[in-house]
C-alpha cells in the first residue's frame, strides 16, 4: 500500500462504524506487514551484495584480476558447476584455498599471487 491508502486507513478509524474501524486496523496491518516483508528482503540484498563483494576482492587480490574479472569468474564457476552463485561465493575465503569450483576456470584466466 502506499502513503495514500495508508492515510485513509488512519482517517477512517477517527470516523466511522466499528466495522470500519476494523478494515482500516486490518489496513494497516497488511501495511505494516509489507513494510517488514520489503525490508527483510531489502536487507537480505544488501547483505547477498556484501558476500560478492567480499569474494570478488579476495579473488581479485589473489590472481591480479579487475572486479569485472573476478566476478565473471565467480559467475561462470557456479554456472559450470550447476550451483547458485550464493553457494560459491561463501567457499571463497582469504586465506584459505580457492574453491575447487574455481580451480577449472582461473586455468588460463590469470596468475596466482601469494595463494
Amino acid at each position: 500500500m502506499d502513503e495514500r491508502a495508508q492515510r485513509q486507513a488512519i482517517e477512517s478509524l477517527s470516523i466511522g462504524s466499528a466495522d470500519e474501524a476494523a478494515i482500516a486496523v486490518g489496513r494497516l496491518l497488511a501495511v505494516t506487514e509489507a513494510a517488514y516483508e520489503r525490508r527483510a528482503q531489502l536487507e537480505h540484498a544488501l547483505q547477498s551484495r556484501v558476500a560478492i563483494e567480499q569474494a570478488k576482492g579476495v579473488l581479485a587480490e589473489r590472481y591480479g584480476l579487475e572486479p569485472d574479472a573476478a566476478f565473471d569468474l565467480i559467475r561462470r564457476a557456479a554456472r559450470s558447476n550447476r550451483m547458485k552463485l550464493h553457494e560459491l561465493v561463501r567457499k571463497i575465503k582469504p586465506g584459505q584455498p580457492t574453491p575447487e569450483e574455481l580451480a577449472a576456470q582461473i586455468q588460463g584466466f590469470a596468475s596466482p599471487r601469494g595463494s
